[in-house]
């Protein structure tokens, strides 16, 4: 799976981990990450993010 990264801090979302503390299961495609999910650095949108 492919590792995207946040274009204002750098956060990496990397699906194998996921975000569990902001309810993003391990294992959660980028496509199925919700849409109303927020970097959890800096709090941009999806629409911030790139693929790595």
């Amino acid at each position: 799976m492919e590792k995207y990264v946040c274009t204002v801090c750098g956060y990496i979302y990397d699906p194998a981990v996921g975000d569990p503390d902001n309810g993003v299961t391990a294992n959660t495609k980028w496509e199925d990450v919700p849409a109303e999910w927020v970097c959890p650095v800096c709090g941009v949108g999806k629409d911030l993010f790139e693929k790595e």
